[in-house]
C-alpha cells in the first residue's frame, strides 16, 4: 500500500469551498505515478521500455467532498494482474480516519510505438504487490447507456486536454463530461469507461443521456465511435 498527505488547496475546491471532483482524480492519479517513480518504475522507465500504462476504467464513490484546508490522506494498492490488465484500488481518508472516497481502475499495459496491449511481465507487476481489494460495491466495467441521447455542442481538443503520453488526460474526459451536463449536483458515484485514446486536434462530439438520479455522456468522435463514456450518479 501506498499513501501520502495533503491539505485541501484553494485551487482544488470548486464554488461551494469543496474539493472537486476533477480534483479528487487528479489525487488519484498522482497518488500511483507517485508509486511508480518510488519504485523505479515512473515515466522515466517507461519511456525508456516504450511502454505505457492506458486507464481503461474508474469506479470512484465519494461519500463526502471535503473542505477548503481540511488534511486528507490518499492511498493506492494493486491487487492483481492478468496478462494485460492491471487492477488497482484508492482511497482517501480524513484526519480522523474515515474513507471519504473509495475507487477501482483497470490499467492496461501498451506497446507505445505499436499500440497494442503487450504482457504485463512481473519486473513491472509484481514491484506493486498484491493486496486485498478494497470492500466495495464493484460495478462492471462497461457501460451501458439508457435510450437516445441529446446531442451536445462539439469541440477540438486541444493542448491542455494532453498529458506526457500526448493522448487526453483521463480526467479531462470526466471534465468535458461535466461541461457537457452543466453539471452542478455533486455526483455520489463516478463510473469512465475509456474505449479509445483522443489526439490533439480530433473533434469531440458529446451525447448527454439522463435517466432518473443518474447522467451519462458518451464523448464521441466524428466517426459517432466514443473515445470514452462517462457515468454520473447523484
Amino acid at each position: 500500500m501506498y499513501t501520502f498527505k495533503s491539505r485541501i488547496r484553494y485551487s482544488e475546491t470548486d464554488e461551494t469551498g469543496c474539493l472537486s471532483l476533477d480534483a479528487i482524480i487528479n489525487y488519484l492519479q498522482d497518488c500511483t505515478n507517485f508509486e511508480s517513480e518510488d519504485l523505479g518504475v515512473g515515466i522515466d522507465f517507461l519511456n525508456k521500455n516504450k511502454i505505457m500504462w492506458v486507464l481503461s476504467s474508474w469506479q470512484i464513490v465519494v461519500s463526502c467532498y471535503p473542505s477548503f484546508g481540511e488534511r486528507i490522506e490518499v492511498g493506492t494498492q494493486a491487487y492483481g494482474y492478468d496478462k494485460m490488465v492491471g487492477y488497482r484500488n484508492f482511497f482517501i481518508t480524513l484526519e480522523d480516519g474515515s474513507t471519504i472516497v473509495k475507487a477501482n481502475s483497470n490499467w492496461v499495459l501498451m506497446d507505445m510505438e505499436k499500440g497494442r496491449p503487450v504482457i504485463i511481465k512481473p519486473g513491472i507487476g509484481e514491484v506493486y504487490g498484491r493486496h486485498e481489494p478494497l470492500d466495495m460495491d464493484y460495478a462492471p466495467r462497461k457501460i451501458k447507456l439508457p435510450g437516445d441521447g441529446q446531442e451536445g455542442e462539439s469541440f477540438i481538443v486541444k493542448e491542455y486536454h494532453l498529458d506526457t503520453n500526448h493522448h487526453v488526460n483521463n480526467g479531462q474526459y470526466v471534465r468535458m463530461a461535466m461541461f457537457a451536463l452543466g453539471m452542478k449536483e455533486k455526483a455520489k458515484e463516478l463510473r469512465v469507461e475509456y474505449k479509445r485514446q483522443a489526439l490533439l486536434g480530433n473533434k469531440i462530439i458529446p451525447v448527454v443521456y439522463k435517466d432518473k438520479n443518474m447522467a451519462f455522456v458518451s464523448l464521441n468522435g466524428e466517426d459517432g465511435k466514443a473515445y470514452a463514456v462517462v457515468q454520473f450518479i447523484f
